[in-house]
């Protein structure tokens, strides 16, 4: 009998020990290839008919499109998933926020928050009949996902409307989220035996025991996922035109141009999976411009301050709002562009202002006014040390005597007119 027990001891261990959690992370913008990443994570999960899938999330928050595939894929599942805000300082805000709550059971670790899912508005005025839309629009999937989860509709809500984030405690003293946890184990302790709603049916997991699988990104996921930080590919396109342009400015340097080529078609394979507005690019190109022309024609900075505002307006224009509402460029990266571009055309401008009145030091035009001494003397003609060298060098009509300071007044071909210096 002892043995008999042993034995279903030994085969139910065994078969906990057996089950698996895959774990995927959720780190930084929320983009097409998280989004893909994510897939993929669930599809090896289910594949392997794991018991569930962790995602570990730390996102300022990130494209519309991604996270609303992101969420289906999430809903879709045939494995339980499992969102949990980690480590201590990290959060799920924005479009995080919404992912957090799809998933079936949503988790945080201590000194984490939540919330903030205010659609990013761009324009200098106030809020428009579009943005309107927008925000209601997003408040509206909010309700759904919270109450297909049981979780607060109102505050959840409140995270679109108020712009509203809270604490690891009050979300869960709140009813937004099921557990806090300090880590994965902790976390699969608490969780098990709970039972969730699948598409497919109800499912009671079984976690305690099982077996962590980590799914990292891919060497060629973790570049793509980087690149497409919208502040990356803004700083990528104006490298790139910057390196095109001293490329045509000094023919043959080779290497500004080719840096320059492979960071714009870097930003612009960036700007597609962000939804851009060629307005705003036009008027960066524009700015550009201005700034070239101010090299060309003195203007007195009138065509520099208007590539300023052209270039500031085209920056903040530049993600399409109706389309990715809640992504933006920071300010800090758009007022850093700005004022580097800013001093260097007014650094180039001033040395093209500084060439342009600068005495000739060079041919005719440069020789006249040196002062010299003669080394020999001058009847007629003779030769002057002036600017390091010997000079063959003649009077108009006069004697100077050798050792003599000379100032330089014409030059015939070679031979300067010196006129002895009182």
């Amino acid at each position: 009998m002892l043995t008999t027990i042993a034995v279903l001891l030994l085969i139910s261990s065994a078969l906990c020990s057996g089950s698996e959690v895959y774990v995927g992370e959720v780190n930084g913008m929320i983009d097409p290839v998280v989004s893909q990443y994510v897939s993929g994570v669930i599809n090896q999960a289910e594949n392997a008919n794991a018991t569930a899938v962790v995602l570990v999330i730390d996102t300022p928050g990130g494209l519309d499109k991604s996270m609303r595939s992101i969420i289906k894929t999430v809903l879709a599942s045939r494995v339980p998933v499992v969102g949990y805000v980690y480590p201590r300082g990290a959060r799920a805000a924005s479009a995080g926020s919404f992912i957090l709550l799809a998933t079936q059971i949503a988790a945080m670790s201590p000194g984490t928050n939540l919330g903030a899912a205010h659609p990013v508005r761009m324009s200098l005025t106030g809020e428009t009949t579009v943005e309107n839309k927008i925000t209601q629009d997003a408040a509206a999937y909010m309700r759904a996902i919270a109450q297909l989860n049981g979780r607060n509709v109102s505050l959840a809500e409140s995270f679109v409307l108020k712009s509203k984030s809270i604490t690891e405690k009050e979300a869960l003293k709140d009813g937004v989220i099921n557990v806090v946890a300090g880590n994965i184990g902790e976390l699969l302790n608490k969780i098990n035996g709970k039972t969730v709603k699948l598409e497919s049916g109800n499912v009671t997991l079984e976690t305690s025991h099982a077996n962590i699988v980590r799914v990292p990104m891919s060497t060629s996921e973790n570049f793509l996922h980087s690149i497409s930080n919208p502040n990356i590919a803004y700083l990528l396109f104006i490298a790139g035109i910057f390196g095109i342009i001293f490329e045509l400015s000094s023919p043959g340097a080779i290497f500004p141009g080719v840096v320059g080529v492979i960071c714009l078609l870097i930003a612009l394979w960036s700007f597609q999976t962000i939804s851009i507005n060629y307005a705003g690019l036009i008027l960066i190109l524009f700015g550009i411009f201005l700034f070239l022309l101010e090299i060309k024609i003195n203007s007195f900075g009138l065509l520099s301050i208007g590539g300023v505002i052209s270039l500031v307006l085209g920056s903040l224009m530049l993600i399409n709002v109706s389309k990715e509402p809640f992504i933006s460029i920071s300010y800090w990266s758009i007022g850093s562009v700005t004022l580097i571009t800013a001093l260097f055309f007014t650094f180039v401008i001033a040395k093209t202002a500084a060439a342009m009145i600068k005495k000739p030091e060079t041919g005719k035009e440069g020789m006249l006014g040196l002062i010299g001494e003669t080394k020999t003397e001058l009847s007629l003609e003779g030769l002057v040390f002036i600017h390091g060298e010997l000079w063959e060098a003649r009077t108009e009509n006069e004697k100077i005597e050798r050792g003599r300071k000379v100032k330089v007044v014409g030059m015939e071909n070679l031979t300067l007119i010196v006129k002895e210096v009182k």
